[in-house]
């Protein structure tokens, strides 16, 4: 109901997909992984979403609150250039 209300990525824009992803994340802000997964069931521009709720999610718990799954499959990062 909550996608049908505030949006969900549908009309690609930010005010249909920020005011979903926000709401999503306020309910999960302890459990990244259910948080995405509840963030799916909205439909919409999925991948959007989820990266709104990820990052925010993520900048409360920290990347050590990952799946250690999550870790091991990810790909390495370019290394950093230092000035």
């Amino acid at each position: 109901h909550a996608a049908e209300v505030l949006g969900s990525g549908y009309r690609m824009s930010g005010p249909d997909t920020v005011p979903y992803a926000l709401w999503c994340a306020a309910g999960h802000l302890d459990d990244l992984h259910e948080g995405l997964w509840f963030t799916v069931t909205g439909r919409g521009d999925i991948d959007t979403t989820c990266a709104i709720v990820g990052g925010v999610i993520a900048a409360r718990t920290g990347v050590t609150a990952l799946p250690p799954a999550w870790h091991a499959a990810r790909e390495p990062l370019p290394p950093t250039m230092s000035a």
